[in-house]
């Protein structure tokens, strides 16, 4: 896989979950998934990624379809390492597909995927995905040992996983904080040393995304919690496109 160039802008992939979530809530074809992926391309988003839960809480399988056929840009689907998201992923045949952890009982995704100890099924898992032509992404914690299984089982993308740098700077916790920030540079650096493509997401907002976006590695942030609740306030195209002012200042 040839990596992006160091030069190259941050991409900025926007997570539309969100917006049905809050159609879920009610009932209804309102408000429309699909619609906000248009909204998102039109304001610069790099892609749309949409998480495809086993319990379907919030994207649907119909929604999937329909954003695919809304928009032009690269879809990302999140799913977790089952045989049903698998043939669900086949039969769309997303750009690519990034694989998470995935509890009934959390809230979202709390931590990143045990890559290290499931080596020979997640080889298994991914095959198929890379003969239909799909590029595999493992969302990962900065662990080394995680990402070094990453490169083993065949992933050509990892996304480091932010939530615990937010929740530290949700916190005010400034060396926690640090701690994560160099956990999160490491891996980031190590991961393309082994020759794999890196992301990052969870938890970023406008306060917090700009020591993750000055990361020299990663290429492409994924964000969409933030972004949907700040388009209550400001529109969802204006929040998008002040998320990628400030992934660029923190490029300058």
């Amino acid at each position: 896989m040839t990596l992006p160039s160091p030069d190259a802008p941050l991409r900025l992939g926007v997570n539309i979950d969100h917006v049905a979530t809050v159609r879920n809530a009610r009932g209804g074809a309102d408000p429309d998934p699909a619609r906000a992926a248009r909204l998102a391309q039109q304001a610069g988003a790099d892609g749309i990624t949409l998480h495809l839960r086993e319990d379907r809480r919030h994207i649907v399988d119909a929604d999937l379809r329909a954003v695919m056929d809304a928009v032009t840009l690269p879809i990302n689907l999140e799913m977790a390492a089952t045989e049903e998201m698998l043939s669900i992923a086949l039969a769309h045949n997303p750009h690519a597909v990034c694989i998470v952890p995935e509890r009934r009982e959390e809230r979202t995704t709390e931590g990143g995927l045990e890559v290290a100890a499931d080596t020979q099924r997640l080889s298994a898992f991914i095959a198929p995905l890379h003969a239909a032509g799909a590029r595999v992404s493992l969302f990962l914690a900065p662990d080394e040992a995680q990402i070094e299984a990453a490169r083993q089982v065949g992933a050509q993308v990892v996304e480091l996983h932010t939530g615990s740098y937010a929740e530290h700077v949700a916190a005010g916790d400034d060396a926690a904080r640090d701690d994560e920030l160099r956990r999160l540079f490491a891996a980031a650096s190590l991961a393309q040393d082994l020759g794999l493509e890196v992301h990052a997401g969870h938890g970023l907002s406008f306060a917090n995304v700009g020591p993750i976006a000055a990361i020299p590695e990663v290429v492409e942030l994924n964000i969409g919690h933030f972004l949907i609740g700040e388009a209550i306030f400001t529109g969802l195209e204006a929040a998008v496109r002040e998320m990628r002012r400030q992934m660029a200042l923190a490029r300058m």
